[in-house]
């Protein structure tokens, strides 16, 4: 089966930096991280989203952030900050595909563009292994969070990431 261009980009990455992973086939209608915990049993607190972001300036400013399925990316004020920007925002799909070559749900920080910076908020590191994307819908991987330092552009934010607040019980 041919892989999909970014997976080839991101194996071929994996493969430059010698870091220790395992590669997940996954079924890419269940790549979405809810239905691939659920899917696959895969806890939440496991699972490292990367997500890209926009500075709001010219010329635009653009960053890979990763954080844990259980917290929410802090846009407004640690991103925003850190850019050095007035505003910040979510990357669509299709700028998010321009730029990096992968999809929502296989987005990782591996295969990335060269110049693109790699903020991982400090709880991930704080996990004994991850799973994230795979450069495609149809794969994951599962690492040691210390596999994303080997990647030149990354550092570890402190407060990159806020925990979700949990649902009030109803009674």
């Amino acid at each position: 089966m041919a892989l999909d261009p970014a997976e080839t980009s991101v194996l071929r990455h994996l493969a430059e930096l010698g870091v220790d992973h395992e590669i997940m086939p996954c079924d890419p209608d269940l790549a979405d991280t809810a239905q691939f915990c659920a899917a696959y049993g895969i806890d939440p607190g496991e699972a490292a989203n990367t997500i890209v972001e926009i500075g709001k300036s010219e010329p635009p400013m653009y960053v890979a952030c990763i954080v844990l399925a259980t917290t929410r990316l802090d846009v407004n004020n640690a991103v925003r900050r850190r850019l050095g920007v007035r505003k910040a925002s979510f990357a669509s799909g299709d700028q998010t595909r321009e730029l990096t070559g992968m999809l929502i749900g296989g987005v990782t920080a591996f295969g990335l563009p060269a110049e693109m910076p790699v903020w991982i908020d400090a709880g991930v590191m704080e996990r004994p292994e991850i799973v994230l994307g795979g450069g495609s819908r149809s794969c994951k991987i599962r690492c040691a969070p210390s596999a994303l330092l080997a990647i030149t552009t990354a550092e570890v934010v402190e407060g990159l990431a806020n925990p979700i607040p949990s649902e009030p019980e109803a009674g």
